[in-house]
């Protein structure tokens, strides 16, 4: 009977929890997809992109932006939920019916493992096709159907050519192009490969390092070129609009384009950094939720409502953007993202840890 009262609890403590965090986290998303759609609107006329394009362009990457709020969710939904019930006197009636305060810790733990299993769920399977599909929704409807955005890179179509941009440096400069040319009867008869194309001006692209393979018939002809330029290709905004970010991308498709650019010794640091930030989102997650609860039971617990939930902005917020700001500062001092992604989720989980071992 009581091992019965003790599962109905858990199970009651990980339900409010849970409510709490996907209460705030669709809080955040209204938030986030209102600020995402005034940015689309100044798009809204260009081309084919209308404002229903612009409703659909915000939901279609709503999964994207969910994956990346869940942690700061996480310490505010527990937070509230917990100080709800605090406030409530339901836990401290708990613990006189003889449940110990590590046991409901426990049953918030247990939340968190649910909210680490749906976040790299959706952060794998989910999210990432919904954003490609997204942006390549909108560069269609802004460019026409002449452009595929692809996760190694793009393709766009220019009179006689189809051109391959599979990595780019900067809004400027690009770098691994590939241009096909197609004769009168749409058949290959050029091929040309560029290592990198840097914009000259006037949508003019500077290509250089080429190589060109000639087809005539069943004979080709390869030579070297010094450059080649190429009119009226792309600009540095089309660029940004054709580009997949990086973390648009799964874990699995980023650990292989990783791989990818090293083998052709092509920059992929702010890749590394995207990978390593989805492979702590979990446990990024899991120590909020036990930070969350230092705000319950720690030493320096609080007992007005307000105050807590007060706290659990401020801490979220500062954390959230020292995680981003940490992670990109790393990147300036040539710091592995390895250790600029783990570094911070390990303190906040050994603070979380070591608060929580003094009240348990």
């Amino acid at each position: 009977m009581r091992l019965q009262r003790i599962h109905t609890i858990d199970y009651y403590i990980g339900r409010n929890t849970l409510q709490g965090v996907f209460l705030v986290l669709a809080g955040l998303l209204i938030l986030f997809g209102f600020l995402e759609l005034l940015s689309q609107l100044n798009d809204v006329g260009k081309g084919q992109f209308r404002l229903s394009d612009a409703f659909v362009y915000v939901a279609l990457t709503l999964p994207r932006q969910a994956v990346i709020l869940m942690p700061i969710s996480a310490l505010l939904g527990c937070t509230i939920s917990l100080g709800v019930m605090a406030d409530n006197n339901e836990l401290t009636a708990m613990q006189s019916a003889g449940i110990s305060v590590r046991r409901i810790g426990l049953s918030v733990a247990s939340a968190s493992i649910v909210l680490m299993l749906i976040s790299i769920f959706v952060a794998e399977y989910i999210a990432p096709p919904l954003d490609q599909y997204a942006r390549l929704r909108r560069s269609q409807a802004r460019y026409g159907k002449t452009v595929l955005v692809s996760k190694s890179g793009f393709w766009v179509r220019q009179d006689r050519f189809f051109i391959h941009v599979a990595g780019s440096f900067s809004d400027q400069q690009a770098s691994d192009i590939e241009l096909y040319e197609l004769d009168a009867e749409g058949r290959i008869s050029r091929f040309l490969h560029a290592r990198t194309a840097t914009l000259q001006g006037d949508r003019t692209w500077l290509l250089e390092g080429v190589s060109q393979q000639s087809i005539n018939g069943e004979v080709i002809q390869t030579e070297a070129v010094a450059n080649y330029r190429l009119n009226s290709f792309l600009t540095p905004s089309q660029m940004q609009i054709f580009k997949l970010p990086p973390g648009s991308l799964s874990i699995s498709d980023l650990w292989t384009y990783i791989r990818s650019l090293k083998a052709r010794n092509q920059n992929a640091e702010n890749y590394d950094l995207a990978f390593w930030q989805k492979i702590t989102q979990p446990v990024n997650t899991a120590s909020m939720v036990l930070l969350a609860l230092t705000f319950i039971f720690g030493p320096v617990r609080m007992r007005s409502a307000g105050k807590r939930i007060a706290t659990g902005v401020i801490v979220g917020t500062m954390l959230y953007l020292l995680y981003q700001v940490f992670g990109h500062m790393g990147l300036l001092f040539d710091i592995p993202p390895a250790l600029t992604t783990l570094a911070p989720v390990g303190l906040i989980l050994l603070f979380a840890l070591r608060q929580l071992g003094r009240a348990f």
